[in-house]
């Protein structure tokens, strides 16, 4: 069983490839939703050890500063990357998730993908262009969930 994290900047599609592997009979956690995160914005330790702790196979997506420090309890690090100008073009259509509609949140995204994205890139294990089909993404993410 393999255990895979789905990390990059807001806009590249971990929701959506998540949703579309939970679809496919994964077990799926989107830490930007329910109480994986503190209020500091960090994965909260205890939360986090016990999914990884007690998960055989499981895709989780999210991009945290203390995820590094989960790091050696997953078998992959997926980076999902696209360039800015297609990253703000989904967040502005996106209707399920508001971030990133307003300009300040967009220089943010703009800010994070210069500075934060190559240090994902550097830690990854794998990287994805996410502006690929989404069957795509799944199935390259799929394919990881057969090799540890």
């Amino acid at each position: 069983m393999v255990r895979v994290l789905i990390t990059g900047m807001s806009g590249v599609g971990k929701s959506s490839v998540l949703r579309e592997l939970g679809e496919r009979g994964h077990s799926v956690i989107d830490t930007d939703y329910g109480d994986w995160t503190t209020e500091a914005g960090l994965w909260d330790d205890v939360l986090m050890g016990a999914l990884l702790g007690e998960s055989n196979e499981v895709v989780v997506s999210g991009t945290v500063e203390n995820q590094g420090e989960f790091y050696d309890r997953f078998d992959h690090v997926v980076l999902l990357s696209a360039p800015i100008s297609v990253l703000l073009d989904r967040v502005r259509r996106r209707s399920t998730n508001p971030y990133g509609a307003t300009p300040a949140e967009q220089q943010e995204i703009k800010s994070n993908h210069a500075l934060v994205e190559p240090l994902l890139r550097a830690t990854a294990t794998v990287e994805i262009d996410a502006t690929q089909p989404l069957d795509y993404v799944v199935d390259r993410i799929e394919e990881l969930l057969v090799q540890p």
